[in-house]
């Protein structure tokens, strides 16, 4: 076996399992060592029943006075019993129930001491526990000396089955070292390759996974860096041919602008001015947009393709998933209508019909002056286009360079914008994007009220309804993020849809609730936000799928469970969904940690809206331990690495690659490196 092996070598895995890897993407042997963890479970310290406080994952020290009871239900054995103190308090005490665990009868014994580990809920006054694990306390004190990983997953596929497969992998498998300068592994003392693996999988304590995530963050890095260099090397300045009148002429961009019932913000003005330069100039241009959530992108796209299209040629704008480019193509033809423009809108999206594809593409072919929008429809082989001079990207980190390629190969050689709404220091962002001129976006518009947040603790769930039934009430809509649950085998649609099981007997039945994960099909998901959109949804229960640019000015509300999860560059990009009209809008935090540190942390959403100023302060407060939990910036789809969190590494990669790239520019000395930064190209297209 070597890493190019069938996922179905490994002893076990047949056709019907191997279906299940392909869903989270591994096919290869080398696939699954690479499908790293979500995050890392640290057993607590375990509490008393007399000490519990709060919900989510808690260890429980306690000892039962009678043997549990089974009882037979409906269509399973319930098996219940109640955990006091083992100083024999029966002030507080914790109910415990296991489903489908009858034996547990006869394994636990009354009066001797037992570790409960399991997800903490409050049901009235008193706590309970469901399938908790069972431990020893000598078994429970071995656990909290390691970290044990959690990783995606998918209906079907369970966290042991992963982590069974990685160790049959490293196991039987030789892992080949990379093409890294060896006088770069001596200075930063990597791991050897196979130890790294081994170290960010299983490590035994926070410092192996340290040193196996420097490796692995510098390798994903220094491959990145080293294709986009390459790139650029063999990418001369092109002419740019398109021709555009002259800004000082009366034009269609400034007949909109006189027309428009607000003013563009000081950031706006000056982006769309530095695009119609970039649209006349003697080269073809690249240039990114970095606007903060809710600063006014879309505006400023529909008008520099207004630029380009009303001078008689295409302008194409491809979003990341259908109910973004269904969103842009409805706002275009209503600003179309408002000002009078003769121009066209086509949208072309997977989930259409075989005919509605069919005329979308001959109108691609052959019209002049015609707003495109889509998603990656827009670059398959079969989509030709007549005359297209511009190509938008939005929420640039969900695509990839080669994605954007491929896109601009469609038109003879069109200027290339990409925006993203995350806030990467300037320094970072010319290092990712050295190829492009870049262009921010930071002061809101004008008629947009600060969303007041806050920060509450789990005891407190029942008001954060209340406030939620008010706003209902009010004839406003809701959205309640729910992420992947800690320490659960669980998929997200099950998070959300037993989430949205669980508070459908708070409200009332007029109350609409549904709910949106990135599981569901395409056709599903629009029809999910068209009803929002109109209101027939009250509330929705979403994982973090709603971040990419769903725009409902309704909604005033949203409640993010497990903030202590996130990262604030994230939780300020879910944040922008709401505040988008002219009512008072409002983010409710749930804090169900217990580190005051990460409570400290998410205060800084209550003093600062500007998203750029939130991630410089996240990266002063966090340290190595808070690597661990959802993705922290949302940047770029990197498998492992953090452009926030790794910034000084970042930093050091960039030169690291200039350098080598100075000395040897055709890397006739490295020919490993082409070969492995060929090879990553192909590997990583999530970020390539």
């Amino acid at each position: 076996m070597n890493l190019n092996s069938s996922i179905q070598e490994i002893k076990g895995i047949g056709d019907k399992t191997a279906k299940l890897f392909a869903k989270i993407g591994v096919y290869t042997l080398g696939d699954i060592l690479l499908h790293f963890p979500r995050t890392y479970e640290q057993f607590p310290s375990p509490v008393s029943p007399t000490e519990l406080q709060g919900e989510g994952m808690t260890a429980v020290c306690g000892c039962l006075r009678t043997p549990p009871l089974v009882r037979k239900g409906r269509s399973m054995e319930i098996t219940t019993a109640t955990a006091f103190s083992l100083t024999g308090d029966s002030a507080d005490a914790l109910e415990l129930v296991w489903f489908r665990m009858p034996y547990l009868r006869s394994q636990l014994k009354s009066g001797i001491p037992y570790i409960f580990y399991g997800r903490l809920s409050l049901e009235g006054r008193r706590y309970k526990m469901e399938q908790s694990s069972v431990y020893t306390p000598e078994q429970y004190g071995r656990l909290q000396d390691s970290l044990q990983p959690v990783y995606p997953l998918t209906r079907g596929l369970t966290n042991q089955m992963i982590r069974k497969s990685i160790k049959a992998v490293l196991q039987n498998v030789d892992v080949p070292e990379d093409d890294i300068p060896p006088e770069i592994c001596e200075r930063e003392a990597f791991l050897p390759a196979k130890m790294t693996y081994q170290c960010i999988h299983f490590p035994n304590d926070m410092d192996e996974f340290l040193l196996a995530r420097k490796r692995l963050v510098y390798r994903e890095f220094f491959y990145f860096l080293l294709c986009s260099r390459m790139q650029q090397q063999h990418q001369g300045a092109v002419t740019n041919e398109w021709v555009l009148p002259n800004m000082s002429q009366y034009d269609a961009v400034n007949d909109v602008l006189s027309k428009l019932s607000f003013s563009l913000t000081r950031g706006q003005q000056e982006t769309l001015e530095a695009l119609r330069r970039d649209l006349r100039g003697p080269v073809i241009s690249q240039r990114l947009i970095q606007g903060d959530v809710g600063s006014g992108k879309t505006i400023v796209a529909f008008l520099a393709m207004l630029d380009v299209i009303s001078a008689g040629y295409q302008a194409a704008i491809m979003a990341p998933t259908e109910v973004l480019a269904r969103q842009h193509a409805k706002s275009f033809e209503e600003m179309i209508q408002e000002f009078g423009l003769p121009y066209g809108v086509v949208c072309l999206v997977g989930s259409m019909t075989a005919k509605e594809k069919r005329e979308a593409k001959s109108r691609i072919a052959s019209e002049d002056g015609l707003f495109i929008v889509g998603t990656h429809a827009l670059i398959q082989e079969n989509v030709n286009y007549h005359s297209l001079a511009l190509v938008i990207t939005d929420e640039q980190h969900r695509f990839g360079v080669r994605q954007r390629e491929l896109l601009a190969e469609k038109g003879q050689n069109p200027h290339m914008v990409v925006m993203s709404a995350t806030p990467i220091p300037r320094t970072l962002a010319m290092i990712l994007y050295s190829n492009m001129r870049i262009s921010v976006i930071r002061e809101l518009p004008a008629n947009r009220l600060p969303i007041k947040t806050c920060v509450i603790k789990t005891d407190k769930r029942e008001t954060a309804y209340q406030f939620i039934a008010r706003e209902l009430m009010a004839g406003h809509q809701a959205y309640i993020i729910c992420p992947l649950v800690e320490a659960s085998d669980k998929t997200e649609a099950e998070n959300v849809t037993e989430y949205a099981k669980k508070i459908r007997s708070f409200f009332p039945n007029q109350i609409a609730i549904s709910v949106l994960h990135g599981k569901m099909k395409p056709t599903e998901k629009n029809a999910v936000m068209e009803d929002f959109a109109k209101k027939s949804i009250h509330i929705l229960v979403s994982t973090t799928v709603v971040e990419v640019g769903i725009n409902v000015p309704n909604a005033t509300v949203m409640m993010i469970e497990n903030a202590d999860r996130f990262g604030l560059a994230a939780l300020h990009q879910l944040r922008g969904r709401v505040g988008r009209g002219e009512d008072q809008s409002y983010c409710i935090l749930m804090d169900n940690g217990r580190d005051q540190k990460i409570s400290k942390r998410l205060e800084i959403l209550n003093q600062s809206s500007d998203g750029f100023y939130i991630a410089e302060q996240d990266l002063k407060l966090r340290g190595p331990g808070d690597l661990f939990g959802v993705r922290q910036s949302g940047d770029l789809n990197f498998r492992i690495a953090d452009v926030i969190q790794d910034a000084q590494e970042l930093t050091r990669v960039s030169e690291d690659v200039d350098q080598i790239l100075s000395d040897d520019p055709d890397l006739a000395a490295h020919p490993g490196l082409r070969e492995n930064a060929c090879r990553f190209m192909e590997e990583n297209s999530y970020i390539l």
